[in-house]
């Protein structure tokens, strides 16, 4: 697989042009278990095959129970500069419940280990999270901060079929999600950590200035991305890319140098409709002279209609050019942006 991965760098360092490359990811899976010989050649291969930018970013996904003094060490001499650990919570009852693979200790153990070889460190914390009190959410963050981490993501809980989870919903073995609780925990949250330095940059993610994830700034900020391996992404500003995700056909077609993937070209309306949805999720909001120099004066005269009723119940602001959510409307802003989509012909 990793050598398939390689050979697909090799197929599509075209794509990027003289373009440098700004960030590199490793994720959408566990990239923790690769060993040393493996990242190596991925590395290889990008280096010898992209322009890089001076100053790149290089994330690792990892699991708290992968991260091991060796591995550690290996990631951080292979060129990792940048860890995201899916620490989920500090809570025992919530690991189990989520049915993670490690334990509250190897929760809190992992980030002891990790902050001997790495400065920026991102985790990610769950809330909404069934019976999860304010004061055992108020404990994760508080946690969270004993370890002075300059970057820290948080999602609501979202119930996907087939889980464990799901099935002891419906069974009534645990209660299910209720949304006025995670928007609480959501709220306290943002309350927290802006009082602790931290910028709220996009809705899921707070950084401390200097430490936003330039990986996910990109796709919040609609710029191209070369997604690698089975099921990954891509996107170039006016066509998105993915590939098969059956690793067996994706083996087969790298072995023959066939890129094994489907695509869309993006409409007008879709890609309107994008920028929408990202855009109001971050502190850059959505301009609206892009909106009428990029779609036209159509876009332009139908977002400023839909969007009254919003400004007028506060929950978005227009600031000379550009909208924003405000802070009463950041847990609506999903909603809100389906409010602005262009829907039907565009």
């Amino acid at each position: 697989m990793v050598r398939a991965m390689a050979r697909e760098l090799e197929l599509r360092k075209l794509e990027i042009g003289e373009t440098p490359v700004q960030t590199i990811y490793f994720g959408g899976g566990t990239p923790s278990l690769l060993q040393e010989g493996e990242l190596a050649l991925l590395f290889n291969t990008i280096f010898e095959n992209y322009p890089l930018a001076p100053a790149l970013e290089i994330t690792l996904e990892a699991n708290p129970d992968d991260l091991t003094d060796a591995h550690l060490k290996m990631f951080r001499d292979a060129g990792v500069n940048r860890l995201s650990i899916g620490i989920q919570s500090f809570h025992e009852r919530d690991l189990k419940l989520m049915n993670r693979a490690h334990n509250a200790r190897e929760a809190e153990a992992c980030l002891h280990l990790a902050r001997q070889y790495f400065e920026n460190i991102s985790i990610d914390l769950i809330y909404g999270i069934p019976d999860l009190s304010m004061d055992e959410w108020e404990e994760n963050l508080q946690k969270a901060l004993s370890f002075r981490l300059p970057h820290i993501s948080s999602y609501a809980l979202t119930v996907e079929p087939g889980t464990a989870l799901k099935r002891f919903i419906e069974k009534q073995v645990v209660p299910p999600v209720d949304d006025e609780a995670a928007e609480a925990h959501f709220r306290r949250m943002t309350e927290l950590l802006g009082q602790e330095g931290y910028v709220q940059y996009e809705l899921s993610n707070f950084g401390q200035p200097g430490y936003y994830s330039q990986n996910n700034t990109a796709y919040w900020q609609g710029k191209p991305y070369l997604g690698i391996g089975p099921s990954a992404h891509s996107y170039d500003g006016r066509r998105r890319r993915w590939n098969l995700r059956n690793n067996p056909k994706y083996l087969k077609a790298l072995r023959e140098d066939i890129l094994p993937f489907e695509e869309e070209v993006l409409t007008q309306k879709d890609r309107y409709n994008e920028y929408i949805m990202t855009g109001l999720r971050t502190i850059w909001g959505v301009s609206l002279k892009r909106v009428r120099d990029e779609f036209g004066l159509k876009f332009y005269e139908y977002l400023l209609r839909q969007a009254q009723r919003h400004l007028d119940q506060e929950l978005i602001r227009r600031e000379e050019d550009t909208l924003y959510v405000t802070p009463g409307g950041k847990f609506l802003t999903d909603g809100i942006a389906s409010d602005l989509f262009m829907i039907g012909p565009g």
